[in-house]
């Protein structure tokens, strides 16, 4: 029997999780059975199951590939040199969930999975480490604004950590139920509720990033 290939392997792979995500796009997280992913890849039961034992473990793969962009778009983010301002990173991000939530799009999957987790305990796990993941890096990345002079040198940057958090769902939720979040307006959210940085890196008061 010939050998087959890794890259076989791979495209089989994405094809089931491009049409279990059309499925959830479809008809949603719960609604969606493991039948809906079979008849809409057009493999059998074998060989899907050969690669995914379970729905949850399509949902995790596909909400894994949906923040690995988001995630190495903020890791470059801060820790790069000149560390980008507030309203600079916060653009950067929020174009990024822009350009991934387009109809079918990746990011549409994670707040699926987030409310899949307030009742699957094995959901649950993922993003919770999914999460941990994005505040340890926000949490860096208030320690380098402090170190830079945009927050006070006794600013309690694990709290700065978790608000700064809560700016990637709320963006998410935003722009994907209320559809009128963009990133231009998220940057200049943040201009107006942090312009203590302005002076620290050395922009007029009156700019606008």
């Amino acid at each position: 029997m010939p050998r087959v290939s890794a890259d076989h392997l791979e495209r089989r792979r994405q094809q089931i999780l491009d049409a279990a995500q059309t499925c959830f796009a479809r008809k949603g997280l719960h609604a969606t059975t493991m039948q809906d992913v079979f008849a809409e890849s057009g493999l059998s039961a074998g060989a899907v199951y050969r690669y995914f034992k379970s729905k949850n473990d399509i949902i995790e793969a596909l909400a894994t590939e949906a923040t690995v962009d988001l995630r190495a778009t903020l890791t470059e983010a801060v820790y790069s040199d000149p560390l980008p301002t507030p309203p600079e990173l916060v653009r950067l991000i929020s174009a990024d969930v822009v350009k991934l939530s387009a109809p079918g799009g990746p990011v549409r999957v994670i707040p699926q999975a987030w409310a899949l987790a307030l009742t699957d305990a094995n959901i649950a796990d993922y993003v919770r480490t999914n999460i941990l993941g994005f505040r340890r890096l926000w949490f860096d990345y208030a320690n380098r604004m402090r170190d830079a002079g945009w927050l006070s040198p006794d600013a309690d940057t694990d709290a700065v950590a978790k608000i700064l958090l809560g700016l990637l769902p709320g963006f998410i939720l935003q722009h994907l139920i209320l559809g009128d979040a963009d990133p231009d307006t998220f940057a200049r959210g943040i201009t107006d509720i942090l312009p203590g940085y302005r002076s620290a890196a050395g922009e007029p008061e009156t700019a606008r990033a």
